[in-house]
């Protein structure tokens, strides 16, 4: 079993990633950041050497370089089985003031990114009817926030995306799983001053998304909603 995850050097990818090594899925990974990304994949692969675990650094916030994973993957010749859309940018600011150009970066990270390489993925899932995509959206998704700006404008734009892939997919086999999470501690709360008992940890999202994978195929989630138990900050 394979499982494909954008993002997944840190935070919530990180923490799927460990979630679905321990599984015993072998994996394909995913960021920016080649040096980050290498140092993960090294420590997942001596926690779980049974599994396979390649990483390749790609900007998905290039549409070349989605294409560019998108083949390295189909040049593996590998069946996707679980397909993590988690790559994604938070730059804060309000639609008023945010910088000039916010709404285009976080649309082509949040929305396009996902959108691109799902639809190469696609063909192969379809043809074996069977395989997995979850989209990590966000409550920004539905629930518009002071300084969400155009965050929030891509993160609703993903569940859109997410939500017509799942009518479009039921008669071919493929699960869509749409989650939302609240805040849950990744580096990006680091030095934040939040108590990090006051949030979510990035292994509840993971175990989640796991565990919804793990259903009989006549069985699907379509939506995992996740807060703090104090609720949204």
């Amino acid at each position: 079993m394979n499982c494909i995850i954008t993002g997944a050097s840190k935070g919530l990818g990180r923490a799927v990633a460990e979630k679905f090594a321990a599984g015993g899925y072998d994996l394909c990974l995913c960021s920016r950041n080649a040096e980050i990304l290498s140092a993960a994949q090294d420590e997942l692969s001596s926690r779980y050497p049974s599994v396979t675990i390649r990483a390749a650094a790609f900007d998905l916030a290039v549409k070349e370089q989605v294409q560019a994973f998108g083949n390295w993957i189909l040049g593996l010749g590998i069946s996707v089985d679980v397909l993590v859309n988690n790559a994604g940018q938070f730059i804060p600011g309000g639609v008023y003031d945010e910088p000039d150009g916010a709404l285009e970066k976080m649309i082509a990270v949040n929305l396009y990114s996902a959108y691109h390489l799902t639809r190469m993925l696609l063909p192969g899932m379809m043809a074996q009817r069977k395989g997995h995509v979850f989209n990590m959206c966000s409550v920004a998704s539905f629930k518009a926030y002071p300084n969400g700006g155009a965050y929030s404008i891509s993160k609703f734009a993903l569940a859109g995306f997410s939500a017509n892939l799942r009518e479009e997919m039921k008669p071919h086999g493929v699960k869509v799983t749409t989650v939302y999470p609240g805040a849950a501690y990744t580096d990006s709360w680091a030095g934040s001053g939040v108590d990090p008992q006051r949030i979510m940890e990035a292994a509840d999202v993971a175990e989640m998304v796991y565990t919804a994978s793990r259903l009989s195929p006549q069985a699907t989630v379509e939506e995992i909603l996740l807060r703090p138990q104090l609720g949204d900050l």
